[in-house]
């Protein structure tokens, strides 16, 4: 595990932006494409606009980019706690990704267990009998430990078969479909994005607490591949100096 830590928000988010050109780059010069699952929530916003920007717009190869989401609240596209719809709205609107090449998760006309069998079948075309699934899994954690949609407390957490499944959040009132630990786990790297100190205290628990991952489930997070966290200082304050 890396762990990088900036002194702010802003300078987190270019450390992010930096790291993933130069991860695009490296990967495609050894295959013909990149692909990404994207985080919801607020976080992500930044830095999909700091990707949008003219520093980075044009350090990317767009087009060999294949676009997923690492999860989705089964609210309409226009709703605006719709991940896909703030994923357009703050970059993929700015930028010349294939439309082809972008696959959202379906809450129009479908039901939600219907939506995740589709999403995974559009997985398995693109990661079956492959060393590793996505190039890249950014993810975001809650002051309470989740990521993606694995809650506390929740069986989704366990789940050892289904590389997408769907649930009922009671708290939020909402179904919500999200990848598992399975598949996000065989990818070749894996992004946290944490800021702000009301997330320090699930920050010292994860990466330095007893395992424990029904209460903490982003420590069942551990990818084949390579796993960062990149956090502000805010985020890290908790951490001691030598994790």
């Amino acid at each position: 595990m890396s762990l990088h830590v900036a002194p702010n928000d802003n300078a987190l988010m270019q450390t992010v932006a930096n790291w993933m050109v130069e991860l695009m780059a490296n990967t495609l010069q050894k295959q013909s494409r990149f692909t990404i699952a994207l985080s919801g929530g607020n976080t992500p916003k930044s830095l999909h606009q700091l990707l949008a920007s003219p520093t980075y717009r044009n350090k990317i190869e767009w087009d060999k980019l294949h676009i997923f989401w690492g999860d989705e609240r089964f609210v309409p596209f226009n709703d605006e706690r719709n991940n896909a719809k703030m994923a357009f709205d703050t970059l993929l609107n700015s930028v010349p990704v294939k439309k082809e090449h972008i696959h959202i998760m379906q809450t129009e006309n479908i039901t939600p267990e219907a939506s995740a069998q589709a999403y995974e079948s559009i997985l398995h075309t693109y990661f079956n009998n492959q060393p590793f699934s996505f190039d890249l899994v950014l993810l975001g954690m809650g002051d309470d430990g989740h990521t993606l949609s694995l809650f506390p407390g929740t069986p989704v957490i366990h789940e050892t078969q289904k590389w997408v499944t769907s649930l009922w959040l009671a708290a939020q009132n909402m179904y919500r479909i999200t990848l598992t630990a399975p598949i996000v786990n065989q990818s070749a790297h894996v992004a946290f994005i944490t800021t702000g100190s009301n997330k320090a205290h699930a920050l010292k628990e994860v990466l330095e607490g007893p395992s424990n991952v029904d209460l903490y489930p982003s420590q069942i997070i551990q990818p084949k591949g390579n796993l960062h966290w990149f956090a502000d200082a805010a985020a890290a304050a908790l951490l001691t100096p030598d994790i």
